[in-house]
C-alpha cells in the first residue's frame, strides 16, 4: 500500500498546535462532555482546568 501523496504534502504544510490552541480543545471537550446543567459554563470548565491537574 502507497501513501496518499496529496495526505503526505498536506502533511509536511501543516503546522503543530500550540499549547495555548490544545488547552482550548481540552476545554471544549471538556464543557462538550459535561452534564447539561446551568452551573457549568465554558468559563467555569476553563478555571476548573486551571485548578485540576491529573498525574
Amino acid at each position: 500500500m502507497t501513501p496518499d501523496k496529496e495526505l503526505l504534502e498536506m502533511l509536511k504544510v501543516a503546522k503543530p498546535a500550540t499549547d495555548s490552541e490544545l488547552a482550548e480543545q481540552r476545554i471544549s471537550f471538556a464543557f462538550g462532555n459535561a452534564p447539561d446543567s446551568d452551573l457549568i459554563t465554558k468559563e467555569s470548565v476553563r478555571q476548573a482546568s486551571r485548578t485540576t491537574r491529573l498525574r
